[in-house]
């Protein structure tokens, strides 16, 4: 895997240059996903078609689970950049919320946008069969989508509209 990038990385004294680490630090949380808008479209990532895995050959957004202390934020970050070699900075995240999980824990969701021109730069990481940019109105009615976020998206959507952001 390529080196994350310089302003990503943590110091020996568990700080990175003040960009991301030390800050929006919050421990109530298992995992974070991120619904990444690259243009106008979405970024999805098809699974592995292993048995091992939750969801396999399903389409997920990217994110995973939380290592190290991490905030919210910075599994997120970390996530893209592990399975798309994108690197998100926290600016880039406009929307957030926590979710309940039906295990008992809470996960994080966040929203990003980034301009299309980073379609260039996505290259596929360490897990996923294939990434793919989608339109909003094909995530929601893909049968393949894992479903418990479609409704965190339509949440984002609607406090869009209704300007809640």
């Amino acid at each position: 895997m390529p080196p994350l990038p310089q302003f990503l990385k943590k110091t020996a004294a568990g700080q990175g240059d003040g960009s991301i680490f030390g800050k929006m630090k919050d421990t109530e949380f298992n995992g974070a996903k991120v619904a990444l808008f690259v243009g106008g479209r979405l970024l999805v990532i098809l699974r592995d078609d292993l048995p091992s895995i939750p969801w396999p050959n399903w389409w997920d957004f990217p994110g995973g689970g939380r290592e190290d202390g991490e905030s919210a934020a910075e599994t997120v970050i970390r996530e893209i950049w592990e399975e798309v070699r994108v690197a998100l900075r926290p600016s880039d995240l406009v929307w957030e919320r926590a979710y309940a999980t039906p295990e008992g824990g809470h996960v994080r969701f966040f929203v990003a946008h980034l301009p299309a021109t980073v379609e260039r730069e996505i290259v596929l990481g360490d897990e996923g069969q294939r990434w793919a940019l989608w339109a909003v109105e094909d995530v929601l009615a893909h049968p393949r989508v894992i479903p418990y976020f479609k409704p965190r998206l339509m949440d984002y959507l609607s406090a869009r509209k209704h300007h809640l952001l």
